[in-house]
């Protein structure tokens, strides 16, 4: 495998362009992207500074110049390309959902491990520098014991009845929307940042719209605009969060508060540049910097001054380049891997099966903790 990591993407969509950034600034090339269409990987191979377009998925898959293969298609492809490219003996980074059922996301982490390859899913937001700084202050214990972890996450993107795309299809984007594609972000914050795992839940969801305008007309929506969820953990805390894209005005508001008994860590990600602490005697905002954070991991990932924000894209490709640092044998802290992609999957049940049987369900699987493949 050369020091320079090739890459070969599937999509040619929003994402697809986000993974090719973060391919370069990696240091990596795009050997190959594909699409659904032989012609759609032609127009999309310039876009995406992809040095050839691939026939298929599959062909790509097959490429000797292939080294890691990035999944950014429709959810429900997630799975059989990811399991094509395992066996094929590629790293993967596979877009969440992981996979639109528990039992496929089992199967996907099963043979990472199996095969003894890097498989990742992109929680990007464990690499802002406030999001790591916090971690790190949680670990310090310097907010006590964190006894209320609470937020939200909320989106406008689909905040008009004429506003749609193949996510709102669950044959494509699967059972769950709202939660799965966003919600899971969410809890993955929440538990790496804390260290604590959600035990049980109880969740309501719920539509703006109970149809949408589509090409042929209405038609009836059959997955949640929103969803609203209680939940306890391992070490005793209850928390809350709110998902919704539905909400006019927020375009991308990840938002949390994790509650100590000493203080408060909150983070905003349309605020990206700050890490508010509070106390009873004082409340203040951290500026992210390396010279301004305190913690290993927050310094880490602060790659300008403070007043220069980071954002998405600067996430995005530091999430990258530690995948491109574990492929070559390393074992960067905090890479979420297929376990983490499972974890999704398993929340994202139990938030389905919550909302149908309108009451509190355990949530399997909050004993084991991610490991690098």
């Amino acid at each position: 495998m050369t020091a320079g990591l090739r890459s070969g993407i599937i999509g040619t969509g929003f994402m697809g362009g986000v993974h090719a950034h973060a391919v370069r600034a990696a240091g990596g090339t795009v050997s190959a992207v594909a699409g659904r269409t032989t012609a759609s990987a032609e127009r999309a191979a310039p876009v995406l500074g992809a040095l050839h377009a691939a026939s298929s998925p599959e062909s790509l898959i097959d490429r000797d110049d292939v080294d890691v293969v990035h999944i950014c298609t429709p959810n429900a492809t997630h799975a059989p390309y990811a399991k094509l490219a395992l066996a094929a003996g590629k790293a993967v980074v596979c877009e969440k959902p992981l996979a639109t059922s528990v039992e496929d996301a089992a199967e996907l982490a099963d043979l990472a491990q199996r095969h003894g390859r890097v498989a990742t899913v992109p929680f990007v937001y464990r690499f802002y520098p406030a999001v790591r700084e916090a971690r790190g202050l949680a670990r310090r214990g310097d907010a006590g014991r964190l006894w209320l972890l609470h937020g939200s996450y909320l989106q406008d993107w689909l905040a008009s009845p004429g506003a749609t795309n193949w996510r709102v299809d669950p044959t494509r984007g699967g059972a769950s929307r709202a939660f799965a594609d966003i919600g899971v972000h969410w809890c993955d914050l929440m538990e790496f940042v804390t260290g604590q795992r959600i035990t049980r839940l109880v969740a309501s969801t719920s539509q703006a719209f109970a149809e949408r305008l589509g090409d042929g007309g209405s038609f009836p929506v059959a997955t949640e605009d929103g969803a609203s969820v209680l939940f306890e953990t391992d070490q005793g805390a209850a928390g809350s969060v709110v998902v919704s894209q539905v909400t006019p005005g927020r375009k991308n508001r990840l938002w949390f508060s994790f509650d100590g008994t000493q203080a408060s860590l909150s983070f905003d990600q349309e605020q990206p540049d700050t890490l508010w602490v509070g106390r009873t005697a004082e409340a203040s905002r951290i500026a992210v910097g390396p010279d301004t954070l305190t913690t290993d991991g927050g310094r880490r990932y602060a790659r300008l001054p403070a007043g220069h924000p980071q954002g998405y894209q600067d996430s995005f490709n530091a999430f990258i380049a530690d995948v491109y640092d574990a492929v070559r044998g390393n074992a960067p802290d905090g890479l979420p891997t297929f376990a983490d992609g499972l974890r999704a999957a398993q929340l994202t049940q139990a938030l389905i099966s919550s909302a149908q049987a309108r009451g509190w369900v355990s949530v399997p699987g909050h004993d084991k903790v991610s490991t690098i493949i």
